[in-house]
């Protein structure tokens, strides 16, 4: 009980910022999950839209800046596809990565050069910038809020897979690519509407995130992009219950970390728990063990 009173304002900023590395887990997973594709533009998709907020936010009111800046990051997300991936359907899959890879690059470059490299001041965005007490703890609303909102939006997303058209389209297509374009689904339709959740997902991340981490640089993805990924594998890639439940541990624990002093090793402890995840679980926690058909 000591240890949890002198850590909670460790433990409640792993809690939120595990809830932003979920939402941005979740983009990987998903494609992945339809695509066997590691989507590491999705990192730098997630940059972008911080960008997008400061220069939008700087002309415009944050009630139209906000939703716009979902809107502008959902379209990048869903061209990304259409130029980047849509192309390599068929290609092999060593060709779709290091596309991939280039997008990445790209966007970071773009960012470089709009920017001239400097780092951006992220808006202070009223009631969720706020500072709150929690149980004697000053912390921010964003904070307490991050869990709740990520938690919510998980279970939209959960609902929307199970019980509609295109969340059955969805399962069918993760299961067997192939079988699912001769029943008639169309592959490229539920290729594009996972991408569009993927990139609103990581614009409402990216909101999160930046409200709390208030400067935007053109490698400030990178990272979260990164641990979102190991969060992903931690949990099963593919699975996603268990890239929500992987981010909030690596939140969690990198924050304690930090509150113990060892704030040099916080980032190497993710990579460390991603090595030996793939060496006692290669599957992750709710992943299912690949069969190969012959």
């Amino acid at each position: 009980m000591a240890f949890i009173e002198k850590n909670l304002p460790y433990i409640l900023a792993g809690i939120s910022v595990g809830g932003q590395y979920a939402l941005i887990a979740i983009g990987y997973t998903m494609v992945y999950g339809i695509l066997r594709l590691i989507n590491f533009a999705h990192g730098d998709l997630f940059m972008a839209a911080g960008f997008m907020m400061v220069y939008l936010s700087a002309t415009l009111p944050l009630y139209i800046a906000i939703p716009l800046v979902i809107i502008l990051t959902v379209i990048l997300g869903f061209l990304i596809e259409r130029v980047a991936y849509k192309p390599l359907r068929k290609a092999p899959r060593m060709s779709v990565m290091i596309s991939a890879i280039g997008v990445s690059y790209f966007i970071q470059n773009s960012a470089w050069y709009i920017t001239s490299g400097l780092a951006k001041q992220y808006p202070t965005i009223p009631v969720i910038s706020n500072s709150i007490n929690v149980w004697g703890s000053t912390t921010t609303v964003v904070t307490v809020i991050t869990p709740i909102l990520t938690i919510i939006l998980v279970a939209a997303l959960v609902a929307l897979i199970r019980y509609t058209k295109i969340g059955m389209a969805m399962r069918a297509v993760s299961r067997d690519f192939e079988t699912s374009q001769l029943m008639g689904i169309r592959i490229n339709t539920v290729i594009s509407y996972t991408f569009v959740i993927g990139s609103f997902l990581a614009a409402v991340g990216s909101l999160l995130y930046f409200t709390n981490y208030t400067t935007v640089t053109p490698t400030a993805g990178s990272m979260p992009g990164l641990k979102a990924f190991v969060a992903a594998v931690f949990g099963g890639i593919g699975s996603i219950p268990g890239a929500v439940l992987g981010a909030f541990i690596i939140g969690i624990c990198e924050n304690i970390i930090k509150g113990l002093g060892w704030t040099t090793f916080y980032d190497a402890f993710t990579f460390a728990l991603l090595i030996i995840i793939l060496i006692a679980k290669p599957s992750g926690l709710f992943g299912e063990k690949s069969t190969d058909k012959v």
